[in-house]
């Protein structure tokens, strides 16, 4: 976040709409709405803030950051945990993150299998040896689809007041834009990857020469994953320390499916009530008060859309009053879209409320008391 708040000094003055880091985060985002990528990685994650951008990505469904900032990441990771909105709404996707801490000059097994790395504005804090590491760990290695690098453009300094030489005090390094494409290049080319360079930050009328504040490489493995029995025959231990992890609550659970079904199905059957008890009333008056005919359904509580209305209607001629009991088949409450694409077999469904919503004997309807909800 320091690092954020010090380019922002200088990046600032030179009207950046959106900021700098703003831009470069949804340059990402854009690139996973592109690929769709099931596993994200975000080396040098800092105070989650891309993390917490990507975590919202249907596509995605593993999130990992990593950092040498143990507390920096503790600082901000409750931006990660689930709210209780996913509790009382699961996803249909499976969402777990991590944050591990340790340093990307390291291999550790925690970071194979990834479709995307992003490394943004990170390897400009690397020392030399840290640096001679970096491809190997992250191209040879973990070697995902995609790989994204973003980092300074030395050239684009001259245009920042205030920078004298680097940006920012922690750079180790700047490079300009021939720096940066021979080091992409040589790199791309030793692990089978293309590259293509582009950048966010455009410079003024005029300066188009000293190219994107930001400079960004984008990495494309040429090839299918072919190493994977290559790393297996060299074996690597476990050294980052896993510092948070947050399962969030999807339909894939059982446990969170079935509550969502019960409510559905609970709901939908209520409905139905709702309208037979006004069918009745409307009948009721028809009879007494010939002259104030109804011609339409006209519910006295208008609580759904009219697309369900219109269904409603038909499906409730289906249900039936006996006695002081609403008698709802269970086809009936399948037969509903939302229910349908919760469940996807009738079986499925049996299964799913039993014990939970009262049905007939046989099992066949879902019972509900045929007096009026109290509001």
């Amino acid at each position: 976040m320091d690092q954020n708040f010090q380019e922002e000094r200088f990046t600032g003055i030179m009207k950046f709409t959106p900021p700098l880091y703003r831009q470069r985060y949804e340059f990402v985002k854009d690139l996973v709405e592109k690929y769709k990528p099931k596993e994200v990685a975000d080396l040098g994650c800092g105070d989650c803030t891309l993390l917490w951008m990507l975590k919202s990505c249907s596509c995605i469904e593993v999130l990992a950051g990593l950092d040498i900032s143990a507390s920096v990441m503790k600082e901000n990771m409750h931006r990660l945990s689930p709210l209780p909105v996913n509790y009382l709404q699961p996803s249909e996707r499976s969402l777990t993150v991590t944050l591990h801490h340790g340093s990307v000059a390291h291999r550790d097994p925690c970071m194979l299998g990834f479709d995307l790395v992003t490394c943004i504005e990170l390897i400009e804090h690397l020392e030399e040896s840290e640096l001679k590491k970096f491809p190997e760990v992250v191209f040879g290695f973990m070697a995902p689809s995609i790989v994204v690098i973003s980092t300074p453009n030395s050239e684009f300094n001259p245009l920042l007041p205030g920078v004298t030489l680097l940006r920012h005090p922690d750079h180790k390094f700047e490079w300009d834009q021939a720096q940066f494409q021979n080091w992409a290049l040589e790199t791309a080319g030793l692990y089978g990857y293309s590259v293509e360079f582009t950048g966010v930050g455009h410079p003024p009328t005029g300066k188009e020469s000293v190219g994107f504040c930001t400079q960004i490489g984008v990495f494309i493995r040429k090839y299918s994953q072919t190493s994977k029995s290559a790393q297996s025959e060299d074996p690597t231990e476990a050294i980052y320390r896993t510092v948070f992890r947050a399962v969030y609550p999807s339909l894939k659970d059982e446990k969170y499916l079935k509550n969502a079904v019960v409510s559905e199905v609970i709901f939908q059957a209520q409905v139905i009530k709702q309208c037979l008890l006004d069918r009745s009333v409307s009948k009721h008056e028809e009879y007494n008060h010939p002259t104030e005919r109804r011609s339409n359904f006209q519910p006295a509580v208008k609580w759904f859309s009219e697309d369900l209305e219109k269904l409603v209607i038909e499906k409730s001629v289906e249900s039936f009053v006996h006695g002081n009991m609403i008698h709802i088949p269970l086809q009936t409450i399948f037969s509903f879209p939302k229910v349908r694409q919760l469940c996807g077999t009738f079986d499925k469904l049996s299964k799913l409320i039993a014990g939970k919503v009262p049905l007939s004997s046989d099992g066949s309807a879902v019972m509900l008391s045929a007096e009026p909800e109290q509001h």
